[in-house]
């Protein structure tokens, strides 16, 4: 035994933080896939500089007094714990897991948060292409109101009416082109949401097993110590190796197991209830798309109404044998292309939200 003990070491590494801060949980959003790729690059880095930590043996030097009166001596030696061997596996595989979470949960969250902006981007899309077909449309009649005009058959102020309706889809189709550019939608994965969120989910239970595991070490070590031991005044002949061996145990490590589990269920009922989790978000936009197909239809419903009176009213002007008949005939033609853009673009919207759904939840 040694009374006094006045010593200094020399260790091999600097203290790092622990694992559950190297592998802190990730930032709301995923910019792409070199944004992954780059914080796991961070997190295997700093993983493996705790695990050098952790294996390499700990060399340290030091002068002691024995209790037993005898002379002062010198002691150099290096020590290491099977303890720390197996923690050092064990934080690379909760770095891998925090990696596979964190490319799990950015990919899982872009799709949620850019959906409806990739699904409104499809819908501009789809309405660019039926104003320009109702512009082209519209430019036939006009010609041939044109025409009429040079034969003395109709007025100008026939064309006038055509033109208005034509600036009116001019304006429609810059608008749809403006907000088409405004929208911004990366690519996004093409499996299932639900897949998505399932791998997300898997992969945090994954981590907290991980985690579960690394803590778990710290119930047990067993520590083997080897070194010289070198008499100072008087100086003795040879330094006289030693050798020990110790084992640790936490006599609460039944409890402390206990409670590890109890904080892995803990956190998946957290997940769960959590408002800013992906798969909240995922229910979240589940209702909006609800909700918007039934906006759409309503609106559809409506359209679909007015659509039929239009045409009621163009079976009386079928054959126009007047200029008061062919104005009319051409302001209701006029009305029905704005009316198509309208129903087209609803139809479309329902259907593309039906697809959506149907395929991701």
């Amino acid at each position: 035994m040694l009374l006094n003990n006045w010593k200094f070491v020399v260790a091999s590494a600097m203290v790092f933080p622990s694992v559950h801060a190297l592998v802190a949980h990730p930032r709301a959003q995923a910019i792409d896939s070199r944004d992954q790729l780059a914080y796991c690059s961070y997190v295997m880095e700093q993983a493996q500089a705790q695990r050098d930590l952790l294996r390499t043996p700990i060399a340290s030097a030091g002068m002691t007094q024995p209790e037993t009166g005898l002379p002062l001596q010198v002691v150099a030696g290096a020590s290491v714990g099977l303890s720390s061997i197996r923690k050092a596996g064990l934080t690379m595989d909760a770095a891998r897991t925090e990696c596979e979470l964190y490319k799990a949960t950015t990919g899982a969250q872009q799709n949620v948060q850019y959906a409806l902006s990739s699904l409104e981007k499809e819908a501009l899309r789809n309405r660019l292409a039926l104003v320009e077909q109702a512009s082209q449309s519209l430019d036939a009649l006009m010609e041939k109101t044109s025409k009429m005009v040079e034969a003395q058959t109709a007025t100008r102020l026939m064309v006038f009416s055509l033109q208005t309706t034509k600036i009116r889809l001019d304006a429609d189709h810059a608008d749809t082109r403006s907000k088409i550019t405004a929208l911004y939608a990366p690519p996004l994965s093409t499996r299932p949401l639900k897949e998505l969120i399932a791998e997300k989910q898997n992969s945090e239970g994954n981590e907290q097993r991980a985690l579960g595991k690394l803590s778990r070490q710290n119930n047990w070590d067993v520590a083997l110590s080897v070194g010289v031991h070198q008499q100072v005044n008087p100086v003795a002949q040879g330094a006289q190796p030693y050798g020990a061996v110790s084992v640790n145990y936490n006599f609460a490590s039944r409890a402390i197991d206990k409670h590890l589990d109890h904080a892995a269920e803990a956190h998946d009922q957290w997940k769960k209830e959590q408002e800013i989790d992906v798969a909240r978000n995922m229910e979240v936009l589940r209702e909006q798309l609800v909700e918007s197909i039934s906006v759409q239809e309503a609106k559809l419903k409506s359209l679909q109404e007015e659509n039929g009176r239009i045409d009621r009213n163009l079976q009386l002007v079928v054959n126009p044998d007047t200029s008061a008949a062919f104005d009319f005939h051409n302001q209701l033609t006029a009305a029905q292309l704005l009316l198509a853009i309208e129903t087209g673009d609803a139809r479309f919207r329902i259907e593309r939200l039906r697809e959506y759904l149907a395929k991701n939840y």
